[in-house]
């Protein structure tokens, strides 16, 4: 994985962004954005996967056409169809996508009803409150676009990246360090450590034999825009992307300290430096000492037992009670990726997938799953060729034929159905009854007030046919905020009715957020790791979830999919009252 499959990503995306603003075929958008995905989550770099023989056009949704335009970027680093597309726009009109809550819609709408193309006339507008006029937005729309241009133009937040974004970058430049021999060992430290939605910058520690070899290196990596500082144990970098990297060369006996000190969070590391205080010990990046003698700092464990406490999962360094809990003996024996059997939430052709049941199925069983749900969009959301309940019925009867050929992997029958306006369901109970699992999901009227957004949600969790409520909140981090709803109320609404809730792991949903997981398990209500997977690539999805529940404090007793498929299809069937 690296800096290329992000661009290809990132231009495929803005295609279909300026193509949607230009009104182009819906399936041409969609094209676009799938094949951004599909570049996305490929778990390799593409330049490596063409080197290796390999088709462009095995992957899902890439035909030649975008295959073509893949090597184009490969080879010169840029899109000539980009461009035009581009030039037959605004220039402002990019700068405009780039603001979070304002996707292609609505910048074509206030494009076409207030003639608004830059920044500055955005800003116009929504200080002459002109924007809460135009149908969709409304007096909150305009206030977030208000403070969303004023982060953006003050640059009051520095740039963050989504984590599976940043984890691209990570894993290409700690390749390229420890190719070196005299390189020991390579740690990516900080908010990324710790797993955080999004990652500011990457920290990176280093053991080796020759320090001015690895600085050497680093300088010369074909991602590096700049050299900030070059040091003799330490570099900093900027990568073409923006990004800022800072490598350190640490001895190894200190190690363990630096790693600990560099992870974070601040507010961790303070509680913990506390208790070393008390015990008369001074502790830092160099180690725990006791006066002048360091009685700790070449691993992690040993720097928390000098302060007597166990060591504490990164994910849970945010001084949110891990401290206590540690010191009491009750830190969470957290969720890992190999406690998942199955995943409740999987598209195929049938829908916006790329790809069969079965070809889903079988891509599942090679990651170890046991089962998947087949959860195809409904007819509401026509955008995604939603099913009906004549071609969901169809559906049922493939899955059920599936099952009788396949072996060691279970397909259960469901559908991602819409939740309208008022809280009724997209499909007629009729073919709800017939299903394995029915996922309810908000995919509209994301504008709703707080109290009707709250009652639409709670209705819809009332029908008897609904086990799972999919991304809760809505947002899509960095571009769409959490729709106004009383989440506690929705989780303990969800106990009341047997219902569990999705932690999509998407990684622009990551939806249950870290609070609102740790909320479902204080309440004790189940939470469910799902892909939300639209092709046999987007099972690697599994691994941003887990890392969130992780942070939600979540164990595997926690998560309904650790559950072996007997005792899930018992879960399924004991809807409560």
């Amino acid at each position: 994985m690296g800096a290329v499959n992000l661009k290809i990503a990132e231009i495929f995306s803005e295609i279909a962004d300026l193509l949607e603003i230009q009104s182009a075929n819906p399936f041409r958008v969609r094209a676009y954005r799938n094949a951004a995905r599909t570049i996305g989550e490929l778990g390799t770099d593409v330049t490596e996967w063409i080197a290796r023989g390999k088709d462009l056009r095995s992957l899902p949704g890439i035909g030649e056409d975008l295959a073509a335009k893949v090597r184009e970027i490969i080879n010169t680093g840029e899109s000539s169809f980009l461009k035009r597309q581009q030039q037959a726009l605004p220039p402002a009109i990019t700068q405009l996508l780039r603001l979070p809550g304002l996707g292609p819609k609505r910048v074509r709408l206030l494009h076409d009803e207030l003639g608004v193309q830059s920044l500055e006339e955005l800003v116009s507008a929504a200080r002459e409150g002109r924007i809460r006029d135009v149908p969709g937005f409304g007096p909150k729309t305009e206030q977030r676009i208000v403070e969303a241009i004023q982060r953006h133009l003050g640059e009051a937040t520095a740039r963050r990246l989504k984590l599976s974004t940043a984890t691209q970058y990570a894993q290409a430049l700690t390749d390229h360090l420890c190719a070196l021999k005299v390189v020991r060992r390579v740690d990516v430290a900080g908010s990324f450590r710790r797993v955080r939605e999004t990652v500011g910058d990457l920290d990176i520690l280093v053991i080796a034999e020759d320090s001015a070899a690895v600085m050497q290196r680093l300088a010369a990596y074909s991602d590096v825009q700049k050299v900030l500082s070059a040091g003799p144990t330490r570099g900093s970098v900027l990568l073409r992307g923006g990004l800022q990297v800072d490598v350190r060369i640490i001895e190894p006996e200190s190690y363990g300290a630096a790693l600990q000190y560099f992870t974070g969070s601040k507010a961790h590391n303070i509680a913990v430096r506390r208790l070393a205080q008390e015990r008369g010990l001074k502790m830092n990046e160099y180690g725990v000492f006791r006066g002048r003698k360091r009685v700790a700092g070449d691993s992690e464990e040993s720097v928390y037992a000098a302060v007597g406490l166990p060591w504490i999962p990164p994910e849970l360094r945010e001084d949110r009670g891990e401290v206590e809990a540690a010191q009491e003996g009750s830190l969470p024996n957290l969720i890992e990726l190999s406690d998942l059997r199955g995943d409740l939430h999987v598209h195929t052709k049938a829908s916006d997938g790329h790809n069969t049941p079965e070809e889903m199925a079988l891509a599942a069983q090679a990651e170890a799953l046991e089962y998947i749900a087949i959860t195809d969009h409904s007819r509401h959301l026509t955008v995604a060729h939603g099913l009906d309940p004549i071609r969901l019925g169809k559906q049922i009867d493939e899955i059920k034929r599936l099952n009788n050929k396949l072996t060691g992997v279970a397909v259960l029958s469901g559908v991602e159905v819409d939740i309208l306006e008022d809280g009724s369901l997209d499909l007629p109970d009729s073919t709800l009854s017939r299903l394995d699992i029915v996922v309810a999901a908000v995919h509209s009227k994301f504008d709703l007030p707080r109290n009707k957004q709250t009652a639409r949600i709670l209705k819809a969790m009332d029908n008897p046919h609904v086990r799972l409520l999919a991304h809760p909140t809505g947002r899509l981090i960095g571009e769409r905020e959490p729709y106004e709803a009383d989440v506690l109320r929705i989780i303990r609404h969800a106990k009341s009715r047997g219902v569990c809730l999705e932690l999509n792991a998407q990684p622009e949903r990551l939806d249950l957020s870290e609070a609102h997981c740790r909320m479902a398990k204080d309440e004790g209500v189940q939470v469910c790791i799902s892909s939300d997977a639209h092709s046999t690539l987007g099972f690697v999805n599994l691994r941003w979830g887990v890392g969130q529940a992780r942070r939600g404090w979540l164990e595997k007793a926690d998560i309904l999919n650790t559950r072996t498929l007997r005792d899930l299809r018992k879960w399924l069937k004991a809807k409560a009252g």
